[in-house]
């Protein structure tokens, strides 16, 4: 419900929405704790911005949007779970971390053998320390019947545990029932903006602050940061000129793999190396001699749910930074989340101080060097994905992240806002338009537009 829906709104202003949960027989609830996303929308205007949700602990929600662009706005809300469901997501964070599993082979001579790998492992078999001897990140395989730990060849993902519910605690996941469900508005669900006088134009001062909500929205399908300046790099000769005579490391998962695979597909000078790797597991390279260019794509080490990866290529991120001269022509891009979901937070916690630790002594160097973070995005969700991926699990390690590269040199690239704010579905993978208007905002702290 709309607070004073037929009320007076100009651009710059804040709109009120209040959010009733009703339970599962249609009664009010007296608590809190549901997850809930919000967005307002334009779609003629192909123009979109998310809301800050507060729960008020008794089955009351109010969502505050900032209202950023002239027209008629629509409202959005979704349950994306009921707190009923959070808590089985608790329970199985803290006592299932095994509920995907991991596989590593082992191989001398024509013989092999396959064994199960984890952060942690059950039981008292004889197991394989591959315990990273920098950073301290464990790492486990239980020990081949006839082979050396040495013997290890590769890392991939093993699958999924069935069966990890109850049959009661599987009613909190039913895809058109508790799982991304629109919450339709008792009253109308849209206002009119008007557009802001001229004399009280905003000021332009735009301080990069990852706590600024909604970071930015979108506008006829192009995203405005509200923290910076964003050029929009329409044509792949305005990418050339502004990556001429740098190198760029792209580290994480398939999310990032993304910026590779569009500059690779956008820029027609930037060629692909093969380098023999796996499809979608990487290393990966592209380069442009001409304008000597050097494109780099590597994973993070374990956990990885990739098929299949060398053990010589699992790498972690830490690691890699510990390896990279930098200076003002060395650009860094990294993200890791999703493949930490599974974990207790303590797990992706411990990664991320490593990699902090990294950047700090890098920046420390080599001072010019250009770090940005792109942060996690929502996903598509059904009732298998809830359990190993929900966005709830991903909104936890989004909000370590920034905390985490907050008050160091780094910038963001809003993955998350660019992800919910749009009106294209939910995807692990965002479509072309978006991961478009990521590339961009990564690209304004490369070239930042002179003001």
């Amino acid at each position: 419900m709309i607070v004073k829906p037929s009320g007076f709104f100009k651009v710059g202003d804040q709109l009120e929405v209040l959010v009733r949960m009703k339970d599962f027989q249609g009664k009010l609830k007296q608590y809190g704790g549901d997850y809930l996303q919000a967005r307002i929308h334009s779609p003629l205007l192909k123009a979109g911005a998310t809301g800050r949700i507060v729960d008020c602990r008794n089955g009351l929600y109010k969502v505050f949007f900032t209202l950023l662009w002239p027209g008629e706005v629509k409202v959005s809300v979704s349950l994306v779970h009921p707190s009923e469901a959070i808590q089985v997501l608790l329970r199985l964070r803290e006592e299932r971390p095994d509920r995907v599993y991991f596989k590593s082979s082992f191989k001398s001579g024509r013989y092999s053998e396959t064994t199960e790998c984890n952060v942690c492992l059950p039981g008292d078999l004889p197991v394989c320390n591959f315990t990273d001897l920098y950073t301290g990140e464990p790492w486990f395989c239980y020990k081949p019947r006839k082979l050396s730990c040495a013997s290890r060849i590769n890392h991939a993902k093993g699958g999924y545990q069935k069966g990890l519910l109850t049959q009661e605690e599987s009613l909190f996941f039913q895809s058109d029932v508790n799982i991304k469900r629109p919450i339709l508005s008792s009253g109308p669900d849209s206002v009119i903006v008007k557009p802001k006088a001229f004399t009280e134009s905003s000021n332009t001062d735009r301080a990069e602050d990852p706590t600024v909500s909604p970071s930015g929205y979108y506008y006829e399908d192009e995203w405005r940061s509200r923290t910076h300046w964003i050029h929009h790099f329409n044509k792949s000769d305005d990418i050339t000129k502004c990556l001429q005579g740098k190198v760029i490391h792209l580290f994480g998962d398939s999310t990032i793999r993304q910026w590779f695979e569009y500059l690779t597909a956008f820029v027609p000078d930037l060629v692909e190396f093969n380098l023999g790797s796996p499809k979608n597991v990487g290393p990966f390279m592209s380069v442009d001699l001409k304008h000597n260019i050097l494109l780099k794509f590597r994973c993070h080490g374990p956990p990885i749910r990739f098929s299949t990866v060398f053990s010589s290529e699992l790498r972690y991120i830490a690691n890699e930074l510990n390896g990279i001269v930098g200076g003002r022509n060395t650009v860094i891009a990294i993200t890791i989340w999703s493949h930490f979901s599974t974990f207790p937070v303590e797990v992706y916690i411990r990664r991320l101080r490593n990699i902090r630790r990294s950047i700090i002594q890098l920046l420390d160097r080599s001072p010019k060097t250009l770090i940005v973070i792109r942060t996690a995005n929502v996903q598509e969700l059904g009732p298998e994905v809830s359990l190993f991926n929900s966005d709830w699990y991903s909104f936890q390690l989004d909000s370590v992240m920034r905390k985490m590269f907050s008050g160091i040199a780094v910038h963001f690239v809003d993955a998350w806002e660019m992800s919910l704010a749009h009106y294209l579905p939910h995807n692990l993978h965002p479509k072309e338009v978006i991961v478009k208007n990521q590339i961009d905002a990564f690209l304004s702290y490369v070239c930042p537009l002179q003001t």
